[in-house]
């Protein structure tokens, strides 16, 4: 990124690891990506100016295909622990997991600042907390779409975006140093369900007040043209649902509560009764119900339990595992191991979401399981079931006009995303000084002079495993690699603690390693060399049994791959008698 601004090498201050710069300088600001910026999700910002905090959005990832075992990953936010003090606000956009789905992890670990949000996005959040036994109610604040609130230095106004999702903003952020506006997540929806189209009035009214920087959402900058009204989904739900002989799945984000309400509309006009299935699903459709986004008459909403009371072709089933994740209930219901629902060959199913980069191949494997059982599938690459709630780049290049901004930063999408954002920014006018390209963890100092990227800072991510938070690391990972690709042996060696001898063993146990033709003579083998090391070292020259286990690791992982070209994890374990 040389080639667009240059790097500031002061060292970094303890006391001062986001801005590395004088905190109290009233003409800047610094903005710090932690989440987002060169992934799909993890999204979080940190804005800093006159010594203070404002966070916008806190959300997780899910695991990436390399990432075995892996349930969650959330963005590390190590960098902000000593400024704790000085946060002081969490501003959420809107209520996607890759937005919310990290403060009940790291909440406390930010020093639980002030969360403000929209009414909904505050109601799915506390649902969310639930699960985690935590009550945030007095630390939250609703906020409402043009209604400025003050945190700190900043006055911060929320203006209404469309999005897959109900009640979005974006945000202008004006301080001293000048006005930041701030996108969230959006599509320019002319005919959003809820009439809650984005507010571009608001946005040209900014562009005139004069916009130092524009933080914009590049999801979809590789869609030409306008992204399709969600309004278009309904219609093509009904004609798929209209020809359907027997039971229709339709798998979808349970967020999307626009898309929910569609697929309810289209069941009941084909006089079908209503299913919600999928734990997340039923939690949020229900907030919903509740804040009156969603309407499904009573009488229409049947439990899982009366499913069996009705004919196939009178059911709907609105479930989760749209992605193709493991275990949710449309991949079970593929594989044929649900314990309420099978499929039968006149049955419809239709995956109502996008292929989500880095998902293609589990959900093209559902996809390929729904077929076999005879079902008729349906999902956007064949039947239209499905629009991006996210902007294309038309709508973004409207955006930018309305905005006029002085600087740009293309955030939310992967590295190609972002310089591709950032190119279209230059073609509409944005000078290249003026329009970097930046990752999770690069400071970047804005003020009226311009952009400055300063000294990266320690950023990354946090894997969750089970109830584990931050326990496991790179080197868990590749362990977990190794396990899979080439198995385990371990080698079992008794010893005598005062005598310094061998008492017994090598013994040598594999799993997932070895031919089970040749398996035995292979070990015997492997056990020979490790018998032949100990002679040559003699356990004496050992200075102690870890440097024992050293040597025996490397002993079996040389072995092992001159013989099978293959690099098992070598467990050596030695019992002191």
């Amino acid at each position: 990124m040389s080639n667009l601004s240059h790097r500031q090498s002061d060292p970094l201050s303890a006391a001062n690891v986001v801005t590395q710069t004088s905190p109290h300088n009233p003409d800047q600001l610094t903005l710090l990506p932690l989440g987002g910026l060169g992934e799909i999700g993890l999204n979080m910002m940190a804005l800093e100016h006159a010594g203070k905090i404002v966070l916008i959005d806190c959300g997780l990832m899910f695991p990436e295909a390399h990432m075995l075992g892996i349930d969650l990953v959330l963005p590390d936010v190590t960098c902000l622990e000593a400024r704790r003090e000085d946060i002081c606000a969490l501003v959420i956009t809107h209520g996607h997991e890759d937005h919310i789905g990290a403060i009940p992890f790291l909440y406390e670990q930010l020093g639980r600042p002030p969360l403000y949000a929209t009414r909904f996005t505050l109601a799915l959040l506390k649902k969310k907390l639930e699960e985690f036994e935590l009550n945030l109610n007095q630390h939250m604040t609703v906020i409402e779409p043009r209604q400025p609130f003050q945190v700190g230095p900043f006055g911060i106004e929320p203006f209404r975006v469309a999005h897959s999702v109900p009640d979005g903003v974006g945000l202008a952020i004006r301080c001293d140093a000048g006005l930041v506006v701030h996108s969230g997540d959006f599509k320019l929806d002319a005919t959003p369900l809820d009439g809650e189209a984005t507010d571009l009035a608001r946005l040209a009214q900014l562009g005139d007040e004069g916009v130092l920087l524009l933080l914009a959402d590049s999801t979809n900058v590789e869609s030409d043209g306008y992204t399709g009204s969600e309004r278009d989904v309904g219609p093509r739900f009904e004609a798929v649902m209209a020809h359907a002989a027997g039971m229709v799945f339709v798998a979808t984000f349970s967020s999307n509560i626009h898309r929910v309400q569609q697929a309810v509309d289209a069941a009941l006009a084909c006089g079908r009764k209503i299913v919600l299935h999928g734990r997340s699903m039923e939690s949020n459709c229900g907030v919903a119900r509740v804040q009156d986004m969603l309407t499904i008459p009573e009488r229409e909403l049947i439990d899982i339990r009366q499913v069996a009371d009705y004919p196939r072709h009178r059911i709907a089933v609105i479930t989760t595992g749209s992605q193709g994740e493991p275990r949710s209930a449309l991949a079970r219901i593929a594989a044929g191991d649900h314990p309420q629902f099978s499929l039968e060959e006149d049955d419809c199913v239709i995956l109502s979401s996008r292929f989500i980069p880095g998902n293609e191949k589990a959900i093209t494997s559902v996809i390929n399981q729904l077929y076999r059982h005879g079902a008729d599938v349906h999902y956007q690459r064949t039947s239209g079931v499905h629009v991006s709630g996210h902007a294309s780049r038309e709508e973004l290049k409207q955006l930018l006009s309305l905005v006029r901004p002085q600087n740009f930063i293309p955030i939310h999408g992967e590295f190609r995303h972002l310089i591709q954002h950032a190119r279209l920014a230059r073609r509409l006018g944005v000078e290249s000084s003026r329009s970097p390209v930046v990752e999770n963890g690069q400071p970047v100092l804005v003020s009226q002079h311009g952009i400055r990227l300063l000294e990266p800072v320690e950023s990354g991510r946090v894997l969750v495993d089970g109830k584990g938070v931050g326990d496991m690391g790179t080197v868990e990972l590749r362990d977990r690699h190794r396990l899979a690709r080439h198995g385990t042996v371990m080698a079992v060696l008794a010893v005598s603690r005062s005598k310094g001898t061998v008492l017994q063993g090598p013994e040598l146990v594999s799993r997932g390693c070895l031919p089970e033709h040749a398996g035995e003579a292979m070990l015997a083998e492997a056990a020979q060399q490790v018998r032949d090391m100990l002679a040559e070292h003699s356990l004496s020259s050992l200075t102690d049994w870890d440097d024992l286990r050293v040597e025996i690791r490397q002993t079996l992982t040389r072995f092992f791959k001159r013989r099978l070209q293959r690099r098992p994890l070598v467990l050596p374990i030695i019992i002191q008698l």
